[in-house]
């Protein structure tokens, strides 16, 4: 699980030096076609059944749309962006986003506790973004509104995955990702204008990590650490990855990490704990 976790932070390093030589839509293809290809001998070994029927389909169809979205931004925020301050503020921004979209839509009811968090959460958050020290011009720069969307976005999508209640997720993930790479090919690459030949072994290396790594593997051991250990448990390990984020910048891409977005991913991660009443005591 922590090697997981670490997975995950190491894929906002490697989008950041991707972007260096693809696009969004190229970086689409690459890792999800190649993690679906890998998680075919997972999903066989585990033994799960590939059937889906068409109600299942309708919900991944409408998950990848969410999913594909959520990847453009993602990308470009961390393009034109950093990646720990992504890596910060969209990992701890997204459950606090789902809450806030349950709540609105009548799911949940938010008690005086839940509320207190949630405005823990924002201050976390514009601390992360350092709008104390900031104008309101360097706050709402076009990155900062990519991250926002992208966090809009995996809210949506977990809210219509958690539809899904007869698939398993390691195969409803599969299907996810192959849809994805499909309308990717359909509607956005130009497959044979991509010159694969100028490619070099840093680019390799950062695919193979962020397909491989932060991708098959975390995605798996995740799913995994539910069935054994429990949601409650694992969702706890979840914590680790602003802070694998921030860190693994630091030596990768020499970004500077202000005291402000500490302070805020703390912030806000403690108030994620508040609305999840997750325990680390266990």
């Amino acid at each position: 699980m922590l090697l997981a976790m670490i997975g995950w932070g190491m894929s906002w390093v490697s989008v950041k030096i991707l972007g260096r030589y693809i696009d969004e839509y190229e970086m689409i293809l690459f890792r999800f076609g190649i993690t679906a290809v890998t998680m075919i001998p997972i999903i066989i070994r585990m033994k799960h059944s590939f059937k889906i029927t068409v109600r299942e389909f309708w919900i991944v169809l409408l998950a990848s749309l969410s999913f594909f979205a959520y990847m453009k931004y993602f990308f470009l925020g961390v393009k034109l962006g950093t990646a720990s301050l992504g890596g910060a503020f969209v990992t701890t921004m997204i459950p606090i986003m789902t809450f806030v979209l349950l709540a609105l839509m009548g799911a949940r009811k938010v008690t005086q506790r839940e509320l207190g968090a949630l405005v823990l959460g924002g201050v976390g958050v514009m601390t992360i973004l350092g709008v104390w020290n900031k104008t309101l011009s360097e706050i709402l720069v076009i990155h900062n509104l990519y991250f926002v969307l992208a966090a809009f976005l995996w809210a949506v999508l977990t809210i219509i995955s958690s539809k899904n209640r007869t698939l398993s997720v390691l195969v409803f993930t599969f299907y996810l990702y192959v849809i994805t790479v499909t309308l990717d090919l359909l509607f956005f690459v130009d497959l044979p204008a991509i010159d694969i030949a100028s490619f070099d072994s840093t680019f390799w290396l950062h695919m193979g990590l962020i397909s491989l790594l932060s991708t098959t593997f975390a995605n798996t051991v995740y799913f995994i650490g539910i069935e054994k250990l429990g949601a409650g448990e694992v969702s706890s390990f979840v914590f680790l990855v602003p802070f694998a984020a921030i860190g693994l910048s630091i030596p990768f891409l020499g970004e500077e990490i202000s005291t402000w977005m500490i302070v805020g991913t703390v912030m806000t991660l403690l108030a994620v704990k508040i609305l999840n009443n997750i325990k680390f005591g266990k």
